[in-house]
């Protein structure tokens, strides 16, 4: 079955940088698009970054447009979300998420476009 584990959380100060990944298995990974959404306490989830299955195009929300930057590396069947210039407003449980088709071509920010999601992981930024 399609699995979705993401890493690299933490707690940082403002200003710092974390790099998260999301290793995948059980799919065509070079096939799918693959996103990033976060849910912070008492908050809707909500879109963070997105690419395509050729990482060619890539989608951020605006919140962190500029900071973050979305990639993937095929071969190890990985997904990367950088983050720089951590705000606490980023503090929130990262998820990593693949829609339930390859060459995924529908609104990569809606999150009822994905079907397979990971555990997350927790991202907390202290001012």
């Amino acid at each position: 079955q399609v699995q979705l584990v993401e890493s690299g959380g933490g707690l940082v100060q403002a200003g710092a940088s974390l790099r998260l990944s999301c290793a995948a298995s059980g799919l065509l990974f070079s096939r799918y698009a693959m996103g990033w959404f976060r849910q912070a306490p008492g908050k809707e989830r909500e879109f963070v970054a997105a690419l395509n299955w050729n990482g060619r195009s890539t989608y951020y929300a605006d919140s962190v447009k500029g900071r973050f930057t979305i990639s993937r590396d095929n071969a190890k069947n990985t997904v990367y979300l950088q983050m720089n210039s951590l705000k606490p407003e980023d503090t929130a449980v990262y998820y990593c998420a693949a829609p339930r088709n390859i060459y995924f071509s529908g609104n990569y920010y809606y999150a009822d476009e994905y079907g397979y999601w990971g555990q997350g992981t927790q991202v907390t930024v202290s001012s």
